[in-house]
């Protein structure tokens, strides 16, 4: 594990030295902040709950996106500069690279996500609660994020440049976000199957309104796995070649 906080200490650096994490950040807090006041404060009276599920189902969206952006550049960015070359040559496994840099985003997506806990904070002013709904929802943002930046990773590794990086990272996104309705126009038990695999309404409907359920972070973590697995495969071929 000292390989591994070595490259999450190199990557956190590398963030915090360059404007792009802190572009990312302001970006998706702002983009929160005009959601929450538009669609969540906007639009009637509603129920303090309701006002709640309406800024996780919001967040999910923005907190996917600056997962694909923060990861985009993990692996890219090292092949467009040639300092992947020096990485590879270093006595560190696939396995400690991989984890290493999605630990970093990871962290840096965390502090992102918690940091727009004030909004939330606001329905106090005139409604009421649970704390446990706020806790379960941002439990589920997270583990949202964690899924789509481990996929982020997977397509940092394969792609050449950033660009290409972030469109294959959003495809792989996309087609999970496509599951719920493709099950819809196809016959069960299939279409029951494929419903399984959405990474958003099937698993993350259920965090919007506070309940978290072992199937879900299940779902999650599996994708965080096999995603980061494959990345490791795609390190290892690329490291030999």
């Amino acid at each position: 594990m000292g390989n591994v906080a070595i490259i999450v200490r190199r990557e956190l650096a590398a963030y915090l030295r360059t404007p792009s994490g802190y572009m990312i950040a302001g970006a998706i807090l702002l983009v929160q902040g005009l959601l929450f006041n538009t669609r969540g404060l906007g639009g009637g009276a509603k129920l303090s709950a309701q006002v709640l599920a309406d800024f996780l189902r919001d967040s999910s969206g923005t907190t996917t996106v600056a997962a694909v952006l923060l990861s985009m550049r993990l692996f890219a960015e090292e092949r467009q500069s040639g300092t992947l070359t020096l990485l590879y040559s270093s006595p560190v496994r696939e396995s400690e690279i991989v984890l290493g840099k999605f630990l970093s985003a990871f962290a840096v997506l965390a502090a992102i996500t918690l940091m727009s806990l004030y909004l939330p904070a606001l329905i106090f002013i005139n409604g009421k609660v649970s704390l446990g709904h706020i806790a379960g929802g941002y439990f589920g943002l997270l583990c949202l994020g964690a899924a789509t930046l481990a996929l982020g990773v997977l397509g940092s590794a394969l792609g050449r440049n950033q660009l290409v990086a972030g469109v294959i990272s959003a495809v792989l996104v996309f087609v999970l976000f496509l599951a719920w309705a493709l099950s819809d126009v196809v016959d069960p038990p299939l279409g029951t199957l494929i419903a399984h695999f959405s990474l958003y309404e099937q698993h993350f409907f259920p965090f919007m309104r506070g309940l978290v359920q072992l199937s879900d972070v299940v779902f999650y973590a599996s994708v965080v796995y096999l995603a980061l697995f494959s990345a490791t495969r795609v390190v290892q071929s690329q490291r030999w070649q």
